[in-house]
């Protein structure tokens, strides 16, 4: 028995597929196109294939008042950026889960629901003392100033619990009886049971700290430590001077890539992460 062609399903499915990649297609015909007829407002659908090269030239060369800083580097700075963040979430989170789930020690809860109440605390509002926290400690203009303060993640923490928690009893008790101790325990029984929510989670955050734009901003004034999103905002230009478009629409797509790279690579995982939820 044949199953019937579900046509309105596909239209809403192309119509979603045509809204989000019609700015992007737009964004690649624009790099290819003269800055001044962009200007005008005479931007073409269709790409001058001719001047693809723009492309490369944007990614070895640096451009405009930061010409010291090529795009490769501020893509680098962005990459080591959103894997830090990423991965150093995670670690914190698991071993935060952990400690709550399987330890018992004072104030446990105390400490589970005030990591909680963060999540209440937007980075606006925190953006200030952490600001103050990170000068004290001398991190302004360095790595580890742009990655640090981000590190700490209460979605992250609570994910993590609830799956933990789910985990039986039975299987705490087989792996006490096998002798294994507190880290054995975590590396063989805990992290496979999680790694679909890691790979989810990963994916989510690695775009989450490529696309950071405040925080870089405030506290990395040196231009060696610019990400490719504070880049292209740098090439807007003030006063009389016409923004080179095709520049900035070139840095987007190259922006665009990394994070579109680790999603389809980990597409398979992040749904399973996202759907899988008996453990």
């Amino acid at each position: 028995m044949h199953r019937r062609f579900d046509w309105p399903a596909h239209l809403v499915l192309l119509l979603g597929v045509g809204l989000f990649a019609f700015p992007v297609w737009l964004v690649f015909a624009g790099a290819t196109q003269d800055p001044g007829a962009i200007n005008r407002g005479d931007l073409s659908l269709i790409p001058d294939f001719s001047h693809l090269g723009i492309f490369l030239s944007v990614l070895l060369h640096g451009y405009g008042k930061n010409e010291s800083q090529p795009v490769w580097h501020m893509l680098m700075i962005s990459a080591g950026m959103a894997l830090v963040i990423a991965i150093g979430k995670i670690v914190i989170s698991v071993l935060s889960a952990y400690a709550v789930v399987f330890f018992r020690f004072p104030f446990r809860m105390t400490a589970f629901w005030t990591i909680f109440i963060t999540l209440m605390l937007p980075v606006e509002v925190r953006i200030i003392p952490t600001y103050a926290v990170m000068a004290d400690f001398r991190l302004i203009n360095t790595f580890a100033g742009l990655t640090v303060p981000l590190l700490a993640s209460a979605t992250a923490t609570l994910l993590f619990r609830q799956v933990y928690l789910a985990i039986p009893d039975e299987l705490i008790e087989a792996a006490r009886m096998d002798g294994a101790g507190p880290i054995r325990f975590l590396i063989d029984m805990l992290i496979p049971v999680s790694a679909a929510n890691m790979a989810a989670l990963f994916v989510i955050l690695f775009v989450y700290g490529w696309n950071q734009y405040l925080w870089p901003l405030l506290v990395a004034a040196d231009p060696r430590l610019d990400t490719i999103v504070i880049g292209i905002v740098q090439l807007v230009s003030g006063g009389h001077t016409l923004t080179p478009w095709n520049t900035m629409m070139a840095m987007a797509v190259l922006a665009i890539l990394p994070p579109v790279v680790v999603v389809v690579a980990m597409q398979r995982w992040f749904v399973k992460g996202l759907t899988e939820v008996e453990k």
